[in-house]
């Protein structure tokens, strides 16, 4: 049997019937689809260019490429040819990219006509490229238009391989430095799908789902891509940035089953809708979240505006996808949930040994959707990947019920009279305040030179910004006297990831 994974997600559907059936449909005005069939066709056609170009087995293909039709084709077409795509983050600066390329040394870009600007300048300095290929309607000298790349090429099926071999590469995205190249086989497509995709998510044929999350990175590539090609079902595309306005007018129009969104999104969307005093129409029976865990309050919110929880889960790009969450029938807002059926996690101390419930420890887990490796860094591969366990750096606490309770990052967290305070605990507190819409902490030495808390608050509209000495008021209240934040500093946005992670080292570099 080939393990490559392109013929289960792909030419499966073929035989099963499904050729004249959506696949992905982009979301906007004039947006166009792609049908099960034209994906088995045309990805068949970029394994073919693909070789024409010269570009061999194991090489790597480097993807600027927003959320549109070329996407899934370019990915599934690379997978049938052996060659490795890297689906890069569509918001990085030149630098970054140049970086990336050098590292990854691929030897072939897409780029999606919007986002030339920005990368060309730093695939042209690549000494490793050998062709720049431009999705979209101007193509700059030197570079191939995307049809003139398939042009005239006919479909190939895909390359026999091991599910063992390594399949695509994604970059982590960055909340705590500079991007890593995370290396996946093929069959971490598949567990994911059978693990959390049909166990915790329960996707169905009928379904229609909606990632705000986009493609590049793991939480998106599983919700936009793997999960729905997984069961036959259909994915919207959006190649912008999501806003309230933009998620609200896809929810309306496009009528999703399963929308997929992050923390920050959703409480922007519940504060919009109560600023407009209406929200849109739109048929969900299940609503996913990621990427940062969520605050208890906005899913209570949002259960009472849709009647429809959010399920909170944890995943990583290491992982994949997600691997701790909550269920359908089971949520416990302030909590992750318990481990995705088909994986094991564990809490430990700084020895390595198991902490006692009630006690903090940072989580480790264990799963066939792991990664192989960094790419070029193999003291990071060896202290994250420790034999069949693999490290998150996220702290956590597991209640008697056997539920985990985000503290925060390993990194984020810090000790207050001798104390541990979890970032994420001040955090939710805050963002109970009627005019707080988002809130970070981080540690700050104090004139003693001993770390306290400090709060970093983006208010609501509307929001007194003279309310900010009353917070740490608010936070005695709550969560006890220690934990309070010591200085409160209003901004107009907290620094995030594009998978809407805040970059707390970011906050902790400010003056």
């Amino acid at each position: 049997m080939n393990g490559n994974a392109a013929s289960w997600f792909v030419d499966r559907h073929i035989a099963e019937g499904r050729t004249n059936k959506c696949a992905f449909r982009e979301a906007w005005a004039g947006g166009r689809e792609l049908s099960y069939g034209e994906l088995s066709h045309q990805s068949g056609c970029v394994a073919t260019a693909l070789a024409r170009a010269d570009v061999h087995r194991e090489e790597r293909a480097a993807m600027f490429v927003l959320d549109q039709v070329e996407f899934p084709c370019l990915f599934w077409g690379c997978l049938k040819a052996g060659v490795l795509p890297v689906a890069l983050n569509t918001l990085l600066s030149t630098d970054v990219y140049k970086a990336i390329l050098d590292d990854s040394r691929a030897a072939i870009a897409f780029v999606s006509v919007e986002l030339l600007d920005v990368v060309l300048p730093a695939v042209k300095a690549s000494s490793h490229i050998r062709q720049i290929v431009v999705i979209g309607d101007d193509t700059p000298e030197g570079c191939m238009s995307w049809s003139a790349f398939i042009r005239d090429a006919s479909p190939q099926s895909a390359v026999s391989c091991s599910g063992d071999e390594i399949a695509f590469w994604l970059y982590s995205s960055g909340s705590t430095g500079a991007p890593k190249g995370v290396r996946h086989v093929h069959d971490a497509l598949r567990v994911t799908c059978d693990t959390y995709g049909s166990q915790v998510l329960g996707i169905r044929e009928d379904d229609t789902i909606f990632s705000a999350a986009k493609l590049f990175f793991a939480y998106g590539l599983g919700n936009g891509m793997s999960f729905p090609m997984s069961v036959g079902a259909t994915a919207l595309l959006y190649n912008a940035r999501p806003t309230p306005d933009s998620v609200s007018h896809i929810l309306e129009h496009y009528k999703p089953t399963i929308f997929c969104g992050v923390p920050t999104l959703y409480a922007a969307l519940i504060h919009s809708w109560d600023v407009q005093g209406a929200t849109p129409e739109a048929p969900l029976r299940l609503c996913i979240s990621a990427g940062e865990a969520l605050p208890a309050e906005i899913g209570r919110k949002w259960k009472a505006i849709w009647d429809v929880d959010i399920m909170d889960g944890v995943g990583s790009t290491e992982m994949l996808h997600i691997f701790l969450s909550n269920r359908p029938d089971d949520i416990d807002y302030g909590t992750s949930g318990v481990a995705v059926p088909g994986y094991d996690v564990r809490l430990v101390d700084e020895s390595g040994d198991d902490v006692s419930d009630g006690s903090i420890g940072e989580l480790l887990v264990r799963g066939e959707s792991a990664a192989a490796d960094y790419w070029n860094q193999r003291s990071k591969t060896r202290r994250t990947f420790e034999g069949e366990w693999t490290r998150t750096g996220d702290k956590y606490e597991r209640n008697g019920d056997g539920r985990m309770i985000y503290c925060g990052r390993t990194d984020d967290m810090f000790k207050v009279s001798g104390i541990w305070v979890s970032p994420f605990e001040v955090e939710q507190v805050l963002m109970t305040h009627p005019d707080v819409l988002e809130a970070a902490i981080v540690a700050r030495r104090d004139e003693n030179d001993l770390e306290k808390p400090q709060a970093f608050v983006v208010m609501k509209e509307g929001g007194n910004a003279d309310t900010a000495d009353a917070l740490k008021d608010f936070v005695k209240e709550h969560v006890g006297k220690w934990k309070y934040p010591r200085w409160v500093t209003v901004v107009d946005e907290l620094p995030k990831t594009a998978t809407g992670k805040i970059q707390r080292f970011k906050l902790r570099e400010s003056p």
